[in-house]
């Protein structure tokens, strides 16, 4: 009767005598009856192709559809026309990572253009083959410098890391041993003082910062490289990847691990996900480094080849052996990625990347000139900033919504704003007319 379901009656049976129990409901005995649902399932009846068509546009048309000013962490750049239609082909979308490898040469390809990509974007020596999200790319990055620390199980991060990333990172380390210690802000930035005497107390296998920060502010790393490394400590950068394209990079800073999420490249925003995370290093931490690496090497007629060079995956060695049991990503996002930096180019993604300092420059000037908003922290910042606002902040944000607007990110008493190229001088005035009101 239910051709898909695997298990006969006399599979059960035997199943329920194996737990000691004597039918399917009894499983359930513990949950209290005030909770179960006894009534029958909303199910619609069966519709045509059309009528379930017709049936998703109307949900869909419940959606407010918003101009958005609002970032911490996602942001709304442009996404060229031609990624969409290139990533819906059948053999890009239906790809998981390839268990025979070295046959599935244009993912591999794909994939080694992906690392290069994003080797050359953070200055660091070495990429792999992309990871879920930056939030968990940093959870492993945390667990990167405990395994290169040995005996060494403190990590240290900046109370400027999104508190998203946090949040992740806080469970990672629960059940990992890992001591995370948090440094001190002064002023919106990473207190260096605070940071040299954790560091002094020992222990320590490395420390996370944010680029720009959780406030939009732009820190100033200068020497904190050094400081982690007389302590044989790691420095971990996470950044926004576009901002990449005009700030100095992780390796520039001397990171030794720079992680973050890609989404920043064309990656809509489509509600949260599925976004990807990236994560280089140093060529001395590859052997350190979860997923997988492809390299690029000759088959036997002198022929360009691609192939996995490394993938210390809990899928192909000893569970306990593998350096993370975080599966590879599946790679469509970091192809779309890819195709995005290939179509805008250096120039392209530092055009980008300028616009969305101008407009956000920009705004802050105007809202300024209304006289009812100040900046919580007075320091440089890239395409977010972070204002207080002398009036009822709900009603603010209320009045955006209604106008149209996802007027910023609402943080303690003030609100968080972002600009990217999208955003056009009109819009903006828009905005800012709304708020002087």
């Amino acid at each position: 009767m239910y051709k898909y379901f695997p298990h006969t009656e006399d599979d059960l049976q035997a199943m329920l005598e194996k737990v000691g129990i004597d039918s399917l409901d009894a499983l359930y005995a513990q949950i209290p009856e005030s909770i179960r649902f006894r009534g029958d399932y909303g199910l619609p009846a069966a519709m045509s192709e059309q009528e379930v068509r017709q049936l998703f546009e109307r949900l869909g048309s419940q959606n407010k559809q918003l101009m958005c000013f609002a970032g911490h962490g996602v942001y709304d750049h442009y996404t060229p026309s031609v990624i969409p239609q290139i990533v819906q082909r059948s053999e890009f979308l239906t790809c998981y990572t390839p268990y025979q490898a070295e046959i599935s040469q244009g993912t591999l390809h794909y994939i080694f253009e992906y690392q290069s990509m994003m080797a050359e974007l953070t200055g660091m020596d070495i990429s792999n083959a992309s990871m879920y999200d930056g939030t968990t790319a940093t959870a492993e990055a945390m667990m990167m410098a405990v395994a290169a620390g040995k005996k060494q199980n403190t990590v240290l991060i900046s109370e400027t890391v999104n508190g998203k990333t946090r949040e992740v990172l806080d469970t990672y380390a629960l059940h990992h041993g890992i001591g995370l210690v948090t440094i001190p802000a002064k002023e919106g930035v990473t207190s260096r003082q605070d940071l040299e005497a954790l560091l002094a107390e020992g222990g320590v296998a490395g420390i996370i910062v944010q680029q720009p920060n959780v406030y939009g502010i732009v820190e100033d790393y200068e020497g904190f490289a050094d400081a982690c490394h007389e302590q044989k400590a790691l420095f971990i950068m996470d950044s926004v990847a576009a901002d990449l394209a005009v700030l100095k990079t992780p390796g520039e800073w001397g990171a030794d691990i720079a992680v973050g999420d890609g989404q920043s490249l064309g990656i809509p925003m489509q509600w949260g996900g599925p976004y990807v995370g990236y994560m280089c290093c140093t060529e001395k931490l590859i052997r350190k480094m979860p997923g997988r690496i492809v390299g690029m090497t000759k088959d036997n007629r002198d022929q360009r080849a691609f192939v996995l060079t490394l993938q210390a995956r809990e899928q192909h060695i000893r569970r306990q052996k593998a350096t993370s049991n975080i599966c590879s990503n599946q790679s469509l996002m970091a192809l779309w990625v890819t195709i995005y930096m290939s179509l805008m180019g250096k120039q392209g993604l530092k055009e980008a990347a300028e616009l969305s300092y101008a407009g956000a420059h920009y705004l802050w000037d105007e809202l300024k000139k209304t006289g009812r908003f100040q900046l919580v922290y007075n320091q440089p910042f890239f395409n977010e900033f972070y204002v207080k606002y002398d009036g009822d902040v709900e009603a603010l944000y209320q009045r955006f919504v209604d106008a149209g607007f996802l007027g910023g990110v609402r943080l303690e008493d003030g609100l968080m704003f972002a600009v990217t190229e999208k955003r056009t001088k009109e819009e903006i005035d828009n905005l800012v007319k709304l708020a002087a009101l």
